[in-house]
């Protein structure tokens, strides 16, 4: 707990409204990520063929991806539980990175996928930052 404490006490410090911009940036992509991900089924469907053969829950894992895309950049625009948002995050980035490697290698996909990834990183230590929905709760207990 200290630990989150010193984190949040750095990053209220060190706060600014690019790195605000930048993570509301962050939530809006991966909103709009969830939303490619529902109207654009085939082509994670394809994704999973060529990479994993028989996987048996293939729509659980893309109701999972969009939901916590949608739901997790909606929560990281607000800066409301950032790090837990940011947390189911990870795994999805994860593999989003690592289809490259076992499927055909796509280098825009790669890109997005990495960049999104060190971003989310950074911000699960940084945190939500002074302007955001945690710190105005926080200062009205």
């Amino acid at each position: 707990m200290d630990t989150v404490k010193n984190l949040n006490k750095w990053a209220n410090a060190h706060t600014s409204y690019p790195l605000d911009m930048l993570r509301m940036a962050l939530g809006v992509f991966l909103i709009v990520m969830g939303g490619v991900f529902i109207t654009n089924k085939h082509y994670l469907h394809d994704i999973i063929l060529n990479s994993m053969q028989n996987f048996g829950s293939e729509m659980l894992l893309i109701h999972y991806i969009a939901s916590a895309h949608m739901m997790g950049g909606i929560m990281i625009v607000f800066g409301l539980l950032t790090r837990w948002a940011i947390w189911a995050q990870l795994p999805i980035l994860l593999g989003a990175v690592a289809v490259n490697f076992i499927g055909p290698f796509s280098t825009p996909n790669f890109m997005l996928s990495s960049i999104s990834l060190l971003v989310c990183i950074f911000f699960l230590f940084y945190g939500s930052g002074k302007h955001s929905a945690d710190y105005y709760f926080k200062m009205q207990q």
